[in-house]
């Protein structure tokens, strides 16, 4: 077992503020040339580029945009760290420099806005940083480091992409797999806990069918809007009137689409749902409650024939597993003052990231790193109004770039070397 110390830290460090413009840098380019799921070609090849440049052996188009670093450095354990490099289909509203004006077409063929509201150019410039140090300072650790860029974290499909493309069959099986994410938070620190981390997601679509007619003769249709408002109407009542107090259960409402004039009642309604839980019964539960009513609504209104329900995709649970969450959490608060670590509650965001650990029958430690300005944080937190920062997803996501680059950087350095011995 290592222990990691902060001497040897400090060590493996010693050149991250002359690497620190570079990685901003980096940061900013990766930021104003964000790319969708699955099509991010041009942050791979940056990141495959900077990995090559620090004497790690690259495998690219692992799960068709994947990137993989390897780093073997004597006998010792494994460890991965894992980084994602999809944006999103939002339009910025930052107004910084950097911000991003791209567009791209998305799955669907649409042309849409994109921009990296999620801060997953955080994440690539913190394991590039990680990378870098690491292959600098490997006279301070024994064993490999096993670097992944993973695409399509949004849409729930990179990590299975890359599993499903060999990557437990290509490269060494690691003794802890290790990840971040910046969040809402004081910039500086690290938050993180034993057990569930981010919840099990669930986004479905649920197809309501009725008969259309013209919007004077309403008693010659079967309406899907009304089907589809009484429908969304009685979801709220699964977690308020289904879930235990005790429990935790978000069942939320995303796209209500029907119809296109004020005076033609449409064919048929679309809703788009999306559910958050932390425990398999729970989730169950709330999945066979969602069933029962859309189709009861449906039967209710005289629909011509039962909803179609679809899975859009789904998002394990992640746990970090309490062992090796006590040692990363043991490594923290070594290096990062006391007040810079912090115990978090599970997110009801959800990640992909999970996948690596759980299929891989390896343990997994997650953990959030605070990238709001600490100022603007503690005035937030006085006045009761933390809920008013800009969210991941919000098109006014912008992590302040110092200190959520050099702590995300260090904190994963430090539990990698938490588990490489000297």
């Amino acid at each position: 077992m290592s222990v990691e110390s902060p001497e040897r830290s400090r060590s493996v460090l010693e050149n991250l503020e002359h690497l620190l413009p570079d990685l901003e840098a980096l940061y900013r380019d990766v930021h104003a040339h964000p790319e969708l799921s699955m099509q991010e070609t041009r942050t791979a090849a940056l990141a495959a580029k900077r990995l090559r440049a620090s004497g790690y052996e690259v495998t690219s188009a692992v799960g068709k945009t994947g990137v993989v670093g390897l780093l073997r450095n004597g006998d010792g354990p494994t460890v991965m760290l894992r980084a994602d490099m999809d944006a999103l289909p939002v339009e910025e509203m930052t107004g910084v420099p950097y911000a991003s004006t791209a567009k791209a077409k998305d799955a669907d063929g649409n042309d849409v806005p994109v921009m990296h509201a999620c801060g997953h150019d955080m994440h690539v410039a913190w394991l590039v940083g990680a990378a870098t140090l690491l292959g600098e300072g490997r006279k301070f650790w024994r064993g490999t480091v096993l670097v992944v860029f993973q695409p399509a974290e949004e849409t729930a499909q990179g990590a299975q992409a890359m599993i499903d493309d060999g990557l437990f069959e290509r490269f060494p099986k690691p003794d802890v797999v290790l990840g971040q994410h910046v969040m809402v938070g004081p910039a500086g620190t690290v938050a993180s806990r034993a057990g569930p981390i981010t919840s099990a997601a669930d986004s479905l679509q649920i197809r309501l069918f009725g008969r259309g007619a013209h919007g004077s003769m309403p008693q010659a249709a079967i309406d899907p809007v009304v089907m589809a408002a009484a429908t969304v109407m009685r979801l709220q009542t699964v977690v308020s009137r289904e879930v235990a107090a005790t429990e935790a259960a978000v069942v939320t409402i995303g796209a209500l689409q029907a119809g296109v004039k004020e005076n033609v009642i449409p064919d048929e309604a679309i809703i788009k749902l999306n559910v958050r839980t932390y425990d398999e019964n729970v989730r169950k539960r709330v999945l066979a409650a969602i069933e029962r009513i859309v189709n009861a609504e449906a039967a209710a209104s005289g629909a011509p024939r039962p909803p179609e329900i679809t899975l859009l995709d789904r998002y394990p649970l992640a746990v970090n597993d309490p062992d090796a969450s006590q040692r990363v959490a043991a490594a923290f608060r070594r290096h990062f003052s006391s007040d810079r670590v912090r115990e978090t509650g599970p997110a009801t965001a959800s990640e992909d990231f999970g996948s690596f650990g759980a299929e891989w029958k390896a343990p997994s430690v997650f953990w959030f790193v605070g990238g709001t300005d600490p100022e603007t944080y503690a005035k937030a937190k006085a006045a009761n109004r933390i809920n008013e920062i800009p969210t991941n997803h919000n098109p006014r996501f912008l992590p302040v770039i110092h200190p959520t680059l050099e702590t995300g950087v260090e904190a994963l350095v430090v539990s990698t070397l938490a588990w490489l011995p000297a």
